[in-house]
C-alpha cells in the first residue's frame, strides 16, 4: 500500500517529459510538411476531395473520440457501471440510417460547407440559424476539451499550481492551432491517425499493467455487482439515468444527428470522391469506435479494481466521487517511467485531434457561411489566408470559454450532455427538414429549430419533467421535428389555398 506521503512524491521523469516534447514537435513537423502542399482553398478544407476511406474513417473516429470520451467512459464505468456501453448495440441501425440514407443525401449536394444546403432548400434565415448552432456546439465542445484535458486530466497527473492552468491551456491550444493552420485537412487527418494509435495504445498499456499487477486478466472483473452501480434495467425510462434501451436510443440519436448535420463529419464525407467511399469511411469510424469503447470500458474496470485494491490512494474519499480522475491519477502512480509520458501523450493526442478538426471545420464555416456569404466582392484570392487567420481567432475564443465550463455541475458525462451535446439534435432538425420533407418551409423549420433548443435547455438546466440527461437529445429531436413539420404543413396548406387560379 502507498501512504499519502508516498503518493505526493510521485513525479514525471525526465524520460516522460522527453516523450511529451518529441510528441509536440512531431505534430508541428507534420503541419509544416503539408503546408507546402496546399495551394487552394479546396485542398486546404477538403483535401482536394480525393481522401481515402480508411484515412477519413479513422480521422472521423479520432476527432469525435476526444479527451472527453477518453476520461468519460472509464469514469462512467467506475461510477455507474457498464450499461452506457450497451449503446453500441445500436450501431447496425446507425450504419443503415447514416450510410444508406443520410450520406447519399449529403454527397449529392457537392457543397463545401454543410450549411449551404440549408439556404438552397429553405432560405437564408435557416442557414444562419444552423451556422450559429454549429458554432455554439463546436466552440463549447472544444472549450470543454481544453478544460477537461488541463484542469482535470493533466492536473491529476502533474499536480501543477492551479495558477498555471491558463498558461498550459494556451500552450495546448497554440500548438494545435499552428499545425492545423499550416497543414489544413490533410495534416489534420494524418495527425488524427497517429494520435488515435497513441491514445488507444496508452489505454491498452494501462489495462495490461493492471492485469500484470493482479496476476490475471480475470482480476479486473468484479466478483459481484458493485453496490454503487446502477441497477440493470432493459426498457425505456426517461426518469432513469441509464437503462439498456436508453443507452441505445441516446447513441442512435447522437450518431444520426452528428453525421447528418455537423460540419466536422460532413466535411470528411465531402472530402471523398463518391458515396461508396464516404459510406466505407463511416463504417471504418464505427468499427474503430467499437474497439475504442471496449478498450475504455476495460480501462474503467481496471481502475475500479486497482483503486479498490489500493484504497490508500483514494485520499480518504469515496471512489464514486473521484471516478473521472482515477485514470489520469493511475498514469502517474501505476505506470513505469516512459510509459507514463506515452499515455499522457495519449491524453493530449485525444484532445489535439479533436481541437484540430474542430478549428478546421469552424474556420471553414465562418468563412463560407458568414464572411463570404455577405461580402460584396468574392474574388477568392485571399480565402486560404483568411481561413488560417480565423483559426487563430477561434482558438482564442475557445480558450476563454474553457474557463467557464468548470461551473457546470455533474460528472463529465453530465457536462457533455448539458453543454457539448445541447445543440446536436436541434441542428439535425434543420437538415431533416431540408433534405427529407418536401413541404418544409423556411419559417416552420426556423421555429422548429428554436423549439428544439428551448426543450434541450429546459431539460438540461431546469430538469423539466425530471427527465435524465440521456433523454435530452431524443426529446429535443422529436419536439423539434414535430413542431417544424406541423408549422411547415400549416404554412404550406395556407399558401396552397390562397394561390391564384390561372
Amino acid at each position: 500500500m502507498f501512504s499519502l506521503l508516498q503518493l505526493s512524491s510521485f513525479r514525471l521523469s525526465f524520460l516522460d517529459w522527453t516523450i511529451l516534447c518529441i510528441y509536440g514537435l512531431g505534430m508541428l513537423g507534420i503541419g509544416w510538411y503539408y503546408q507546402r502542399r496546399n495551394k487552394t482553398k479546396e485542398e486546404y478544407l477538403l483535401g482536394g476531395r480525393k481522401m481515402k476511406s480508411t484515412s477519413i474513417g479513422i480521422s472521423l473516429f479520432a476527432t469525435l473520440l476526444s479527451t472527453l470520451s477518453y476520461l468519460t467512459y472509464p469514469g462512467e464505468m467506475i461510477q455507474h457501471g457498464p450499461i452506457i456501453f450497451a449503446g453500441a448495440l445500436a450501431f447496425p441501425l446507425v450504419y443503415g440510417i447514416v450510410g444508406w440514407w443520410v450520406i447519399p443525401a449529403i454527397m449529392k449536394t457537392g457543397v463545401t460547407s454543410a450549411y449551404e444546403i440549408l439556404e438552397r432548400k429553405l432560405g437564408l434565415s435557416v442557414r444562419l440559424l444552423g451556422t450559429m448552432m454549429f458554432l455554439l456546439l463546436r466552440l463549447l465542445w472544444m472549450a470543454t476539451i481544453i478544460y477537461v484535458t488541463v484542469d482535470v486530466a493533466l492536473y491529476a497527473v502533474v499536480q501543477f499550481n492551479k495558477a498555471y492552468v491558463p498558461l498550459i491551456a494556451a500552450l495546448l491550444t497554440v500548438v494545435t492551432i499552428v499545425y492545423t493552420t499550416m497543414g489544413g485537412l490533410k495534416a489534420v487527418v494524418v495527425t488524427d491517425i497517429i494520435q488515435s494509435g497513441i491514445f488507444l495504445g496508452g489505454a491498452l498499456l494501462s489495462v495490461l499493467v493492471v492485469c500484470w499487477h493482479f496476476g490475471s486478466i480475470s482480476a479486473i472483473f468484479p466478483k459481484e455487482w458493485p453496490a454503487h452501480w446502477n441497477t440493470f434495467k432493459i426498457g425505456f425510462d426517461p426518469l432513469e439515468r441509464a437503462t439498456l434501451a436508453n443507452a441505445m436510443l441516446s447513441v442512435l440519436v447522437w450518431y444520426v444527428c452528428t453525421n447528418g448535420s455537423d460540419q466536422i463529419a460532413v466535411q470528411r464525407y465531402l472530402a471523398t470522391p463518391d458515396v461508396k467511399t464516404a459510406r466505407r469511411s463511416f463504417k471504418v469510424a464505427l468499427m474503430s469506435d467499437i474497439l475504442a469503447s471496449t478498450l475504455l470500458a476495460l480501462v474503467g474496470l481496471s481502475m475500479l479494481a486497482y483503486f479498490t485494491g489500493n484504497s490508500s490512494l483514494l485520499n480518504g474519499k469515496p471512489i464514486v466521487e473521484q471516478a473521472d480522475t482515477l485514470f489520469p491519477r493511475f498514469i502517474l502512480i501505476g505506470l513505469p517511467a516512459g510509459i507514463s509520458g506515452l499515455v499522457i501523450a495519449g491524453l493530449l493526442a485525444a484532445a489535439m485531434s479533436s481541437l484540430s478538426s474542430g478549428l478546421n471545420s469552424v474556420s471553414s464555416v465562418v468563412s463560407e457561411d458568414l464572411i463570404n456569404r455577405f461580402r460584396k466582392s468574392n474574388s477568392g484570392k485571399n480565402d486560404l489566408q483568411q481561413i488560417k487567420r480565423l483559426s487563430f481567432v477561434m482558438g482564442f475564443i475557445i480558450l476563454l470559454l474553457s474557463f467557464i465550463i468548470a461551473r457546470v455541475p455533474g460528472n463529465l458525462l453530465d457536462v457533455i450532455m448539458k453543454v457539448v451535446n445541447l445543440f446536436v439534435a436541434p441542428l439535425f432538425v434543420l437538415f431533416f427538414m431540408a433534405l427529407f420533407v418536401p413541404f418544409a418551409t423556411e419559417r416552420g423549420t426556423f421555429w422548429g429549430g428554436i423549439i428544439a433548443v428551448a426543450v434541450a435547455v429546459a431539460i438540461a438546466f431546469w430538469g423539466v419533467f425530471g427527465i435524465t440527461v440521456l433523454w435530452i437529445m431524443p426529446t429535443a429531436l422529436v419536439s423539434g421535428i414535430g413542431s417544424a413539420v406541423i408549422l411547415s404543413y400549416l404554412q404550406f396548406v395556407s399558401k396552397q389555398r390562397i394561390k391564384p387560379v390561372t
